[in-house]
């Protein structure tokens, strides 16, 4: 059962950024996938970013790209999205999860374990 918590989510302002953090415990962290999605209110779940397991392969969303970037410390058990120029639509709780797959996944249902949840407010 591995465990996952975020940290790093706050208020910020429209050309921000934050980082997130996301540690894992309880299971063997480089052996999965790291996703981050995000719930904006009212919308349904979307993927955002990925990393593959060595770390080596990432892969990010259309509307975050050239802005977010995922990356991974095995030897912390973290997982870490740097946001930057954020923007309002970037608001919602964004979570991170983990994967027992070998390449990086975006739907919800390949991610066996979840964390809580962080919320990222981007004010206009």
């Amino acid at each position: 059962q591995v465990q996952l918590v975020e940290s790093g989510g706050g208020l910020v302002q429209d050309g921000g950024s934050l980082r997130l953090s996301c540690a894992a415990s309880g299971g063997t962290f480089n052996i999965y996938v790291m996703g981050w999605f995000r719930q904006a209110p009212g919308k349904e779940r979307e993927f955002v970013s990925g990393i593959s397991r060595s770390g080596g392969t990432t892969r990010v969303v259309d509307s975050v790209k050239g802005r977010f970037t995922v990356s991974r410390d095995n030897t912390k058990n973290t997982v870490y999205l740097q946001m930057n120029s954020l923007k309002p639509e970037d608001t919602g709780v964004y979570y991170c999860a983990a994967a027992p797959t070998i390449s990086i996944k975006t739907m919800m249902q390949e991610y066996r374990y979840w964390g809580q949840g962080t919320q990222v407010t981007v004010s206009s």
